[in-house]
């Protein structure tokens, strides 16, 4: 590992004032759980990291009766926060799914939504690959079964926060904080397809930090679910999982946001899915219908033509659920 130099920032400001420019030469380090692994296997070289444990670390009620979550919070304490479990279930449901709890207990909010693909190409130093500058997505002709299946490339990576998913599912704001003050992003626009940055997974600058997550008060009727897909249920990243979250009135569906995980480079949102929920009333077979809808388009690769069907099978069961309907 590369020598680098260590900052222990007292707050957000003194943060900020050891952040650069330049990508990737100075870092962030809060749980480390991602970092430091990528550190040790040379795919990062920073020559100082910064220290952001110490932003806020706590989370509170709104004035408009919603949460605000620092970025510094552990995911243990999201978990065992009662009102973001009672106001947000898909949300902490997604936390408790991540990794081990040695990991739970040190990770962040902020890692969790900003960490790095998983894509093995990328994580391998040997493969020079489009994410690091070279010619070429290795996954393309090679192996590709855990990709996207939409996105249409250049890079084909999934993105491998569960916590962004129910973000956006939840309409959530991100609180950005850089040398020229606070900036607000919806989190549908926060997360950027490789077509518009090829570099990194959002719109977060080297020299500013994820600081808040807040999440407005859930609307009147709103119903929530998560669904994951995975191989085994011990530490492992989903093959694809969904988040519903629905308007109901009575069994009619008002509305929906349906947000679908590890099928694309950023969390997708089946913006048909949720127009074929609009104004039915909820049974299997309208689910179904919907989660058919969420996966019209996707364009799998030579290995991954499964994870279509899985995604549908996660949609399905993430809307049954929410609507608190039997999930066999």
């Amino acid at each position: 590992m590369k020598a680098f130099s260590y900052v222990d920032a007292a707050n957000e400001k003194d943060a900020l004032a050891s952040l650069g420019t330049e990508r990737n030469q100075v870092l962030a380090i809060g749980g480390g759980m991602d970092l430091l692994g990528m550190m040790k296997d040379y795919l990062v070289q920073p020559v100082r990291l910064v220290n952001v444990k110490r932003l806020d670390a706590t989370i509170a009620r709104t004035p408009d009766g919603g949460l605000r979550i620092g970025s510094a919070v552990r995911l243990i304490d999201l978990i065992e926060h009662a009102d973001a479990r009672r106001m947000y279930p898909a949300l902490v449901e997604l936390a408790e799914q991540v990794g081990t709890p040695q990991i739970r207990n040190a990770g962040t909010v902020g890692g969790n939504l900003n960490q790095r693909p998983r894509c093995w190409y990328f994580r391998n130093e040997e493969f020079h690959c489009l994410k690091k500058g070279g010619a070429t997505c290795f996954s393309v002709n090679g192996e590709n079964q855990f990709h996207a299946i939409f996105g249409e490339g250049p890079c084909h990576i999934v993105h491998p926060s569960n916590l962004a998913v129910a973000c956006l599912a939840y309409g959530a704001t991100f609180r950005l904080a850089g040398p020229s003050g606070a900036r607000e992003v919806e989190a549908e626009q926060y997360f950027q397809m490789p077509d518009h940055n090829l570099y990194a997974e959002n719109v977060l600058q080297p020299n500013e930090l994820l600081t808040h997550v807040t999440l407005p008060a859930p609307m009147a009727g709103l119903k929530s679910a998560a669904y994951e897909v995975r191989f085994k249920q011990a530490h492992d990243w989903p093959l694809a999982f969904a988040t519903a979250a629905l308007v109901m009135e009575g069994q009619t569906v008002k509305s929906a946001r349906i947000v679908m995980g590890a099928v694309a480079p950023v969390p997708w949102r089946a913006n048909e899915a949720e127009r074929a929920l609009a104004g039915k009333t909820l049974s299997e077979e309208t689910a179904g219908r919907a989660a058919l809808a969420a996966v019209q388009g996707a364009q799998p690769m030579s290995r991954n033509a499964y994870k279509v069907r899985v995604a549908r099978t996660a949609v399905t069961r993430a809307i049954l659920k929410a609507g608190g309907m039997k999930v066999v």
